[in-house]
């Protein structure tokens, strides 16, 4: 598979827009995606905050490995930061989050309080592209504030929202500037963090069923009927198969399985899956 790269010019001004901002807030809320937590940490973000009290989301846990998100939690915590698991479309997201965020800020505003200080405190919002950044600032303010969409890089440009107990400031989704490591810059893809223009669904499609093919082949099999695991190109064979994917003379055609395969794993239709193990990668975050 070709090698995956991918930066924005607009991300390197997101970059220089958060560095600029980290002076104006109390903290910050890292929003990773619980499907591949090690792959949406941005080692960057969280070195602009310096001491300041981070608070890491492992969003759209709806979708993922519910045993490896608790690991993946666990792991942060022991790092020494804060952490939560939620769906941040669901109706108990905003409370959740808000009293973690409480917990966050505690300390900030009893050091406040202590020297007569009364204003309300700030926190910056950053991730990856399609982590869910809006949707969890739409959670916590009850109604649909940020612009969110399922495309990389909805929002461009920083706005402030104030809450009743705080501030938040939205910023422009960011992605590391080199992808070192080719196995986490595939599950960004697979994830939809990665503008799918540049992609190539079929080379994709079969690293996916080989990851998959490891982990959870069961779901392989109760969506797609897949038994023989020897061939990730048989596998999409498969795929295309059964969803009726052929082309004249009973060919099957690649380039539509590959996309629905990974439509099913985004939209969670294939089944909850953890794409990074937290015994290999728990660490990562720190």
């Amino acid at each position: 598979m070709k090698h995956i790269q991918w930066f924005p010019g607009h991300m390197t001004k997101a970059m220089r827009m958060m560095r600029e901002s980290a002076a104006l807030v109390d903290g910050a809320v890292v929003v990773l995606d619980a499907r591949a937590p090690a792959a949406t940490f941005n080692r960057k973000i969280t070195e602009i905050f310096g001491a300041k009290p981070v608070l890491y989301v492992l969003n759209k846990a709806d979708l993922a490995d519910g045993a490896r998100t608790d690991a993946f939690l666990s792991a942060i915590e022991k790092n020494g930061f804060f952490c939560v698991k939620c769906s941040a479309t669901s109706s108990a997201a905003g409370k959740a989050l808000s009293a973690k965020i409480r917990d966050l800020l505690r300390e900030k505003r009893e050091k406040d309080a202590a020297k007569g200080i009364v204003r309300p405190l700030r926190l910056m919002v950053s991730g990856i592209p399609n982590a869910g950044k809006s949707t969890v600032i739409n959670a916590l303010c009850g109604s649909r504030r940020a612009v969110t969409g399922d495309k990389a890089g909805v929002t461009r440009g920083k706005q402030w929202i104030r809450l009743p107990d705080f501030e938040l400031l939205d910023t422009p989704g960011t992605m590391p500037p080199a992808f070192d490591n080719q196995t986490l810059a595939r599950h960004l893809a697979y994830i939809g963090s990665i503008n799918d223009d540049i992609l190539d669904f079929s080379e994709l499609a079969v690293e996916f069923l080989k990851e998959t093919a490891q982990d959870y082949p069961q779901y392989l099999t109760q969506r797609y009927g897949i038994e023989d695991f020897s061939s990730p190109e048989k596998m999409l064979e498969c795929v295309c198969r059964r969803r009726g994917f052929l082309l004249r003379g009973g060919e099957t055609d690649g380039e539509r399985g590959a996309r629905a395969l990974l439509d099913d794993f985004r939209k969670g239709r294939l089944g909850k899956i953890t794409l990074e193990a937290p015994e290999e990668y728990g660490a990562f975050i720190k």
